[in-house]
This record gives C-alpha cells, structure tokens and sequence, in this order.
C-alpha cells in the first residue's frame, strides 16, 4: 500500500521540556510497533504527569497476559475488557496513556475517548519502519505464526482509516525515541484544537466544528456523525477547483468511498429547478443510497441547492454541510434552511434539513474575492445587531475581518455560529409567535426584494442586499418611534466603512417602488397579507413587528430614490 511522505519538524532531540502539563489526557494510538509505551513515558516524564498502559493494567486486571486472553475468550471479550479498563482509567485526572493497536478500532473505544474529552494522538508509521518491531515478537498475539508484512499491511488497510479520527497525526521515522518525542510534545502544545458548537434540537443534535485547516481531515471529522463511509461531494465549479482536492484526500484517507463529485455553476443562478432536476439525476446516476450522504462544498448556494436535494432524494439523505465563503460559514451552512429560488422570489421552495455535521474551515476563506468576504460580513453585522455586544466588536474589529485578519474572521465565526445555533435550537423551524428564529431575517425582507429584483445576475451579492436591508430595517425603525434617530447613521456608517453598500440610493440601478412592494408581499415572512419585518429598539433589542403601515414603507422607499 502507499504510505504517506513522513512529516519532519526541525526540533532538536533530548532538549529539556518547558512545558507545562496538559490540562486533557493524552491517548496515544497507532499500529503495534509504533513506540506509543516508549514515547508515552518519555511524553509523561517531560510533562510531569502519569503515564499508564492500557495492555499493562488489562493484565493486571485480569491476572493473566494478553495472549492467553486472547487464545481462552477471543477479541470481543478482549476489546470489551480493553473498553472498560481505558474508560476507567480516562475518568481519573489527566494522564498520557497508550493503547493496543486495536483499541482505537473499535468504535465504543473511540467514542469513549472522545467524549472523555482526551486528545488522541496517531504515531503513524509505515511498515519498513515496524516490521522490525513486531517480527518474532511472541507478546503480539496477532503476528504468533504469521507473515508479520503480510499481517501489517492488513491491519493497516483496516485500521488506518479509523485512525484517521484522531485529533493529531505525527509521522514517526526509524529514529531515537527522543527525537520523536521532541516532535510529538511540540504538536501537542502546538495544537489548536477546533472549536465544537453544539446545535441542540430535539430530534438530532449535531455540531459546528470551527477551525482552521479542517478540509484536509474532513473525513475523520464527519465519520462518526455519519451512518456509512458513502459520500457524493456537490460543489461549484470555481470551489472545486481550489478546495475539491484537498478534501477528497481527507475523504480517503478516512475510508470513504465517493461516489460522486458533482459541480454546478457558479452564482445565484444554480438554484433554480432545472438545476435542481440536473442534480438529482445526477445524484441518482451515481448510485447513491440511502446511508450516501451528500457533501456541500461551497458557499450558500451550493449548501442550500445541495441541501434540498439531500432532503428530497430517496425522502431523504444525511446531509453535510462544509461551507467554503464568510456568508455561508456564518448563517447559512447552520439550522437547515434549504431552498431554491422562484421567479416569484428568493427562497420559495425548499425544506428543513438539519445537516449532521457542519465543518467550518476558516483557512478557506483567504481564497475569496474580497467582493465575497465583504458581502458574507454583512450578515456577521446582521447577528451583532440582534446579539448586541457582538455589534460593539463588529464596529471595533470589523475593519480588520474584511482585510482577511485570520483571529478576526475566527471571532467572527465563532459568535456568529454561537447566537445562530442558540436560535435554531429555541426554534428550529421558525414557529415562535415571539420572533425566535424570525429574527434572523433582520434587513432580508428588504434585501431579498432588492436582490429579486436585480434578477440574481451576479451584480448584486446577496450579503450586498442584507446590508442594504439592514440600514432600512434601522430606519424604518427610527419611522415608528422604536428606536434612537441616530441608529441609522451608525449603521450605515459601519457598513460603508467595510465596503458594503448601505443605502438604497447607493446603488447604480434605479428601482421601482410597485416591484419592491409586491416582492415584499410575496416574502415568506407575510402573514395574512400584512408586512412582517425585523426592527430594532437598539443593538441586542430586535422584534418582529406584523401590522406595519405599508404606506410608511412606500415612504421610505421613495425616499431612497425607489420610483412610482
């Protein structure tokens, strides 16, 4: 089998440990052979913790060794007692611990070590560097009469795949073991480890992983969320091109079978029926079943396009969600929302399709136009108006997330997915009479009229039209009284400071006030025929207001430099 190109970091071996001990155990996997007892102690000598071995305290445990364990019970009386010992030990205070070669194989053993909050480290070797480790040695029940190459290549066939889930990968080479410690303590306080949001709803919770550089192990990131390692990429032909490698990679390196990498054009224009009819024969053509799940890689286009058709194919599919632009990592790759768009306006067909897993690769987003990072804050604006402090931070710090400042555009993220999952959770399908999840749609109902009526050419972005939408939702609110006059300007000021059209009148078309009105009416927000907006009493104080005077709005409009 090919083996992965060995990863060297230039540190230079037995140096003295400065670090502190971790706060988290440490559980270190890999193939028999690779030196996880011998790097373990070292690891916990260096940092002052314990070091414990997993096949040590099964012995001690059962009162006899490994082997015999094996040759009286079998492997899954085995793999149990190995499940049990490990828990235990991973509920005690931080420890560096090193496990059999099987034990990350199995998946009550990996989820245990996942939920116990342990980093689990991967010394992964190819086969010249452990064949000399595990031949002849009679404590390896597995190579006892057996061709130890022969055995080693199959068990890295199956269990290279699952060690793929690990949180950190160091390629260990044939050299001094305090060399490769050197290495593997650097990685570790090196690391910087995603972030997990939870999305609590009711039927299946799933998470927002935020991080940087998550493509290239996507596959070991969204295994455990799925049914079977069966996928059908959806992408669009711009972001297949920089990021579509790199993530059927991580794919296979985690065991998955792709069944398909499908792309579609670029733009607004993709979700429309006939591209959704192309896609689902696609999809269908390529033998998809019902565990497939299908992957959306792009921005909000291609999440929503890709997600209603995982909605609709065979009544549905597991669905992921690895949006690639600032707009979809922030909004709209979380809560479910799919759709396409009708000549009648935006978002008019669609379903409620939670995905299981949502990977927010932040490293992404330094290949977008800065067009497209500018049109994806608007909607960052948007949550720091209805969450408040964010709004503060937006004015402080927002300058530097357009600019591409790496920490800024985490944060930027990071909040935004915070508040978005904590409405989705409170109300997932948009049902609250209080607002709940209705809030989000603050500056979209004039947005989504501005954008309808550009016709999704591509000369308005939809971050563009939110932005738009949101200087008028402030002074609409400043209309009825709710609000303080100067609102609007502080608004606008903001957005026009990051590059962002923020008023009607900024625009170079002209518009007409009969076309907005009736895109208006047509919203999905209407109720009963009344406008439905998001207004505001300040940063951090958004409402849903249904009886708003459509005159007023006219007036507003009108004011903008909307004709008629």
């Amino acid at each position: 089998m090919m083996e992965p190109a060995p990863a060297v970091l230039p540190i230079a071996a037995n140096r003295l440990s400065q670090h502190a001990p971790l706060k988290r155990s440490v559980v270190l996997i890999g193939m028999p052979g690779s030196g996880k007892s011998s790097i373990g102690k070292r690891l916990a000598t260096r940092l002052g913790m314990a070091f414990r071995d997993a096949d040590t305290e099964i012995e001690a445990a059962a009162g006899q060794p490994i082997t015999e364990i094996f040759s009286r019970y079998g492997e899954p009386h085995f793999r149990e007692g190995e499940r049990r010992v490990i828990g235990r030990l991973l509920a005690g205070p931080p420890l560096i611990l090193a496990t059999g070669g099987g034990a990350y194989a199995d998946a009550e053993t990996r989820r245990a070590i996942r939920d116990s909050g342990a980093l689990a480290v991967w010394l992964r070797c190819t086969v010249p560097v452990l064949l000399p480790r595990v031949s002849g040695r009679a404590t390896r029940p597995m190579f006892l009469n057996k061709d130890p190459e022969e055995v080693l290549n199959r068990l890295m066939a199956a269990r290279h795949p699952l060690y793929a889930e690990a949180d950190l990968v160091i390629d260990c080479l044939d050299e001094n073991p305090e060399t490769t410690t050197d290495r593997v303590e650097a990685a570790l306080h090196d690391h910087t480890p995603p972030a997990r949001l939870p999305v609590p709803l009711s039927g299946r919770a799933y998470e927002v992983v935020v991080g940087d550089g998550l493509l290239a192990r996507a596959g070991g990131l969204i295994a455990p969320a799925l049914p079977a390692r069966r996928v059908a990429i959806v992408s669009d032909a711009s972001v297949a091109g920089l990021h579509l490698p790199t993530l059927e990679v991580g794919l296979r390196e985690a065991g998955f079978e792709i069944r398909a990498s499908l792309t579609v054009p670029p733009g607004e224009a993709s979700k429309s029926f006939s591209q959704f009819g192309t896609l689902m024969e696609d999809l269908l053509a390529a033998g998809i079943d019902r565990q497939t799940a299908v992957v959306a890689l792009g921005g909000g286009v291609v999440g929503d396009l890709a997600g209603y058709a995982a909605a609709s194919a065979l009544r549905g599919l597991p669905f992921v969600q690895i949006p690639t632009t600032l707009l979809a990592q922030v909004d709209s790759s979380v809560g479910g929302k799919t759709g396409i768009n009708l000549r009648a306006g935006k978002n008019l067909a669609g379903a409620f399709h939670q995905p299981r897993i949502v990977l927010a690769d932040t490293g992404v987003l330094s290949t977008l136009p800065s067009r497209e990072l500018r049109a994806g804050y608007a909607e960052v604006a948007k949550h720091g108006l209805l969450q408040g402090a964010l709004w503060d931070w937006c004015e402080a710090n927002g300058a530097k997330a357009v600019a591409g400042d790496a920490a800024a555009l985490r944060h930027a993220v990071l909040e935004s997915c915070r508040l978005k999952a904590a409405v989705v959770a409170a109300d997932e399908r948009e049902e609250s009479p209080e607002g709940g999840r209705a809030l989000l749609n603050l500056g979209h109902t004039f947005g989504h009229a501005i954008e309808a009526e550009c016709g999704y050419d591509g000369s308005l972005l939809h971050g563009e039209g939110v932005a738009i939408g949101l200087g008028l939702a402030a002074r609409l609110s400043v209309i009825l009284g709710l609000c303080e006059a100067t609102l609007p300007e502080r608004v606008e000021a903001h957005l026009s400071a990051v590059g962002l059209p923020a008023r009607l009148s900024h625009l170079p078309r002209r518009f007409t006030l009969a076309a907005l009105m009736a895109r208006m009416r047509k919203d999905k927000k209407v109720r009963d025929g009344a406008l439905r907006f998001v207004l505001l009493r300040g940063p951090g104080q958004a409402f849903t207001k249904d009886d708003v005077d459509p005159a007023l709005v006219e007036a507003l409009l009108r004011s903008e430099g909307a004709q008629g």
